[in-house]
């Protein structure tokens, strides 16, 4: 299905309906006429809480966070954009519109900008802190310098991803490479970790998606189709 043009979307439309959909799923559709698609919305929205809450009741409290983050939070986001569209369209096919033009690279994007912050804050308040590194744990400028690539590394492909520079797919592989050599060589040394072991499961998963979603930093319109 071909994106909708948005050259002739009203902007004033475009911010009501994502931001009353950005507040409240399904609100901007069922301002904008469409109560049927917003009921379906809302429905979407308990399920995948219903599924939230049985991982956090299976996992705990850091495993209900998780899945929220992977499931609930890109959800959340896809129904907004999609009551900003100038015709809103069913979840599945706003979800085509999202791939096709590669938002869900931006949205990455903008997960890697969000843990940059989250990174900084954890360095500020605990300045003591050392980043285990291949087996040790510098301190010093040594200390400081590895605790400080975390958050700048994640800005730049943060903002790589979400203008889709073709650097950033390069960027992001080369730090996965290094994530996950890490990571295998801290297991050997201080045996399973449960945040480590999380860590390393997601960002093989991640890598793997971005690699095969690699040719859209050359050319949405080179994007793999779902």
């Amino acid at each position: 299905m071909p994106p909708p043009d948005s050259s002739t979307f009203p902007s004033e439309s475009f911010i009501k309906g994502a931001a009353l959909s950005a507040l409240i799923p399904g609100l901007g559709q069922w301002m904008r006429g469409y109560p049927a698609l917003s009921a379906r919305i809302l429905a979407t929205g308990g399920v995948l809480g219903i599924i939230t809450w049985g991982a956090r009741h299976v996992g705990g409290v850091g495993a209900g966070w998780f899945v929220g983050l992977l499931i609930i939070l890109p959800w959340w986001c896809l129904q907004a954009y999609g009551a900003s569209l100038p015709v809103p369209r069913s979840q599945g096919d706003t979800l085509k519109i999202a791939w096709h033009r590669a938002h869900d690279l931006r949205y990455l994007g903008g997960l890697f900008l969000v843990t940059a912050v989250a990174d900084l804050a954890i360095i500020v308040a605990n300045p003591d802190y050392s980043l285990a590194v291949f087996c040790s744990r510098p301190t010093g400028i040594p200390g400081l310098i590895a605790k400080a690539q975390s958050p700048l590394l994640h800005v730049a492909i943060g903002y790589g991803f979400l203008t889709l520079r073709p650097w950033a797919f390069v960027l992001y592989m080369v730090y996965a490479g290094y994530g996950l050599l890490n990571a295998t060589t801290n297991f050997a040394c201080f045996g399973y970790g449960h945040i480590r072991t999380v860590f390393t499961l997601s960002l093989v998963a991640f890598t793997v998606y971005v690699f095969w979603r690699r040719a859209c930093f050359r050319d949405t319109r080179s994007c793999p189709t779902p």
